[in-house]
């Protein structure tokens, strides 16, 4: 599990072959099989130096996501997952990426992002969504995308103060308002 409050950046070493390695400073207790989410996508310790962790990256998740156009130089979001009795700051993130979207502008610190027809229904006002491994609250959802504000302070630990428009972000969609969601549509369905 992980709780949205991303820890730092860290930048791509490599990216051969499915095995991608990641730099990611000042990290300790690191151990094999431990789980880290490179911009929202959780993802397996394969190795490990002090500073440097590996990951296999499987086909299913280059396909879905947007680490199939990492390459050596890029910075990544990082996030470690929960451990019992941390604060979780943001919301519950399992870091399985529902899908990604395209940034449309970023202005007057708000980013708007298009997304999916099939995903909107699950994005309301007021409710969170995970952007790059971020828990952020949506401000302006309506039928081809939504918006969040995005503060200083997130701005400074985060890849968002180098996104541009056009750029692509992976997106978790909260999985209890998936399943509210999904589960009202079946029972309407049902009663028709």
């Amino acid at each position: 599990m992980f709780t949205g409050i991303v820890q730092g950046m860290g930048e791509v070493i490599s990216f051969e072959n499915g095995s991608l390695c990641v730099e990611l400073p000042h990290l300790s207790d690191i151990e094999q099989g431990a789980s880290i989410a490179i911009d929202g996508v959780c993802l397996t310790v394969t190795g490990f130096t002090e500073e440097r962790i590996w990951f296999d990256v499987v086909e299913e998740t280059l396909n879905l996501t947007t680490l199939a156009y990492l390459s050596a130089g890029d910075t990544v979001n990082f996030e470690r997952a929960a451990k019992v009795g941390d604060e979780i700051g943001g919301h519950e993130m399992s870091g399985h990426v529902s899908c990604t979207a395209t940034i449309e502008s970023h202005e007057d610190g708000l980013m708007r992002f298009s997304l999916a027809s099939k995903w909107l229904k699950y994005v309301t006002a007021k409710g969170f969504i995970a952007v790059d491994g971020c828990s952020l609250t949506v401000v302006e959802p309506d039928s081809t995308g939504f918006s969040v504000a995005l503060i200083p302070e997130t701005l400074s630990r985060t890849r968002f103060g180098s996104k541009a428009p056009g750029d692509e972000v992976n997106i978790e969609i909260d999985a209890k308002t998936q399943a509210i969601v999904d589960t009202v549509e079946r029972m309407m369905q049902a009663g028709d």
